[in-house]
């Protein structure tokens, strides 16, 4: 191979390459520092006595952190749009100083020039745009991080097949299958290094965190997977009338080429447009509920993205107004989901997890909760759940007795400051929300707020009632077992207890009952530990400020003392670090 010459153009490929590495290491570098200053103010601080400036500056960090990761997103792009997104529902193990900063992110980016659009179109169908679509608009309909969309009109034989013309083509953004591969690979390497940091990795399990986050993203990227979700869903609800889906062009679809049937129509928070269409906000709020609650407990197959973006009421032009008066009433119009690339699936255990948390709500019982929650998989085994069942015993002592439309009366603000304290418990604990359940939480608060905006009197416990009742009848047959069981578990074990207490009196008796003491002597080193350290900071302290006072009429031995206590600081800050973890 011929050498380049000196002073020629750079290949393409060598210019993608650089490029790549200058984002993987902005990316790196970023992360560093936060973990630098996360060092400085929530180890080394505390281990110097100076806890309370950690404390007291930790909200104007956390926002300003936040604030700094949102502009590196906002001008990286790609998959960094995403983590930032995904960040922002992450309010099991962030601060609400983070989540709330990043909450508005936008996947809204500048779009691709069209003759690059048209390259990798060309490439993936395998024939010119020309040929293939009667008509394609230059101008997308929408531009996000990942792909761009545009309208256009299937050729006359694919239109016959399809049985409908008009269609939207989605096309991923050139090369972002290799920024997503960089940036994946510096999350990886991060949650690495989170992974060594006890005061993170008590908390979170940082790679298992980005595992989840990559397997989405790469099921994002892929048009094959949307397009077959699209045809699940659409085959969920093909006998409700009310639920509409694009149906998809198969022929002129491929991994990085979507082709699907234009479904445009009133986009489901303009009111407005909804009113003018004979449409009632408070009725399409009620049913779309009903529909989002079925995704959840009939089907199991969620869509996770329901914004006013990928959601449109569709009239229906073809309704029939002669029909019998005492047919089932149906809406003239019906919901349309479009964008298929984010969905949740509700697994077996999942279910049965959402089971046993509906009947210990129902019991108002804090200990069935938290079981719950371990079933789903949402406390991680390290938890000490003690604080979190006195919070769930106050939750209950407060709002337990009353029904579901007494809640719609309670003060928003005693809602809002229980919640702000029962977030406080929350975050405290190794808590982390498997990536199936936060998809499904992101889908149920999306569908809250949309249907608040479109009735201010809609109540989502009303909408949650009836299939809370179903969980409770279905288990009912289960709970009379368990009852049973635990009787029946509870006698063995009294019928054992006078067998057990004279073994142990025996023992006594005998000078063979021996107690294992390792974990107290373990805690008694690890105090002493602390006490040394204690030491340390005070002498580095005294022999700081002593060196500083007679640095003026004694420079020798007041510098001399300056040097000195560096001694204790570093005994102070690394005997932590270096002394030897035994089992908790």
């Amino acid at each position: 191979m011929t050498p380049r010459a000196a002073g020629g153009p750079t290949p393409p490929a060598a210019d993608d390459e650089r490029a790549r590495r200058a984002r993987s290491r902005r990316i790196l570098r970023f992360a560093a520092r936060q973990l630098v200053q996360l060092w400085w103010f929530e180890l080394a601080l505390p281990r110097l006595g100076l806890g309370g400036v950690a404390e007291r500056t930790r909200a104007a960090r956390m926002q300003r952190l936040a604030t700094r990761f949102r502009g590196l997103a906002v001008e990286l792009g790609g998959l960094m749009i995403k983590v930032g997104q995904f960040l922002s529902s992450r309010l099991d193990v962030l601060p609400p100083e983070i989540t709330s900063e990043l909450e508005g992110l936008q996947d809204e980016v500048p779009a691709v020039a069209f003759p690059e659009i048209r390259k990798l179109a060309e490439q993936e169908l395998g024939a010119p745009l020309g040929s293939v679509y009667a008509a394609f608009d230059e101008t997308p309909v929408a531009a996000a991080s990942l792909g761009q969309a545009h309208r256009a009109r299937l050729a006359a034989p694919d239109a016959e097949d399809a049985g409908f013309a008009e269609v939207v083509v989605k096309v991923q953004r050139p090369g972002i299958d290799r920024i997503v591969a960089v940036d994946l690979a510096a999350l990886r390497r991060i949650a690495g290094w989170l992974r060594r940091v006890r005061i993170v990795a008590d908390r979170v399990d940082a790679p298992a965190l980005v595992e989840e986050f990559a397997q989405t993203s790469l099921e994002e990227i892929d048009y094959l997977h949307e397009a077959a979700n699209a045809e699940r869903f659409a085959e969920s609800f093909a006998e409700e009338p009310r639920v509409d889906a694009p149906a998809v062009v198969w022929a002129r679809t491929t991994r990085r080429v979507l082709t699907l049937e234009d479904v445009t129509a009133i986009k489901i928070n303009d009111t407005a447009a909804l009113r003018a269409a004979g449409i009632d906000p408070s009725e399409v709020a009620h049913v779309f509920a009903e529909v989002m609650f079925d995704q959840v407990f009939t089907h199991g197959f969620v869509h996770a993205d329901p914004h006013p973006g990928n959601l449109f009421v569709t009239p229906n032009v073809a309704a029939d107004p002669s029909a019998p008066a005492g047919e089932a009433a149906t809406p003239g119009w019906r919901l349309t989901f479009v964008d298929f690339g984010m969905m949740a699936e509700v697994p077996a255990e999942l279910r049965s997890g959402l089971r046993t948390l509906v009947i210990a709500v129902a019991a108002r019982d804090g200990r069935g909760m938290i079981e719950a929650a371990r079933e789903i998989g949402v406390l991680l085994p390290s938890a000490d759940t003690g604080e979190l069942e006195r919070a769930l015993s106050q939750l209950f002592e407060r709002f337990g007795g009353m029904g579901f439309a007494q809640l719609k009366d309670v003060d928003p603000r005693e809602f809002r400051q229980f919640g702000e304290e029962f977030g406080d418990v929350v975050r405290s604990l190794p808590l982390q929300l498997p990536e199936h359940l936060l998809l499904l939480i992101r889908a149920m608060a999306l569908t809250s707020g949309m249907c608040s905006g479109l009735d201010p009197e809609f109540n989502v416990w009303d909408a949650v009632e009836p299939y809370a009742t179903q969980l409770l009848r279905e288990e009912g047959g289960g709970m009379a077992r368990g009852f049973v069981d635990q009787a029946m578990s509870s006698a063995g074990i009294l019928w054992g207890m006078p067998q057990r207490l004279d073994s142990v009196v025996t023992k006594v008796e005998q000078g063979r009952l021996s107690f294992d003491t390792s974990r107290l002597e373990r805690r008694l080193d690890r105090l002493e530990g602390i006490a040394r350290r204690v030491v340390s900071a005070v002498l580095f302290a005294a022999l700081l400020i002593g060196g500083a006072v007679l640095v003026a009429p004694n420079p020798p031995l007041g510098w001399t003392l300056v040097g000195l206590s560096v001694l204790p600081l570093l005994h102070a800050l690394l005997a932590g670090l270096f002394a030897r973890r035994g089992p908790r």
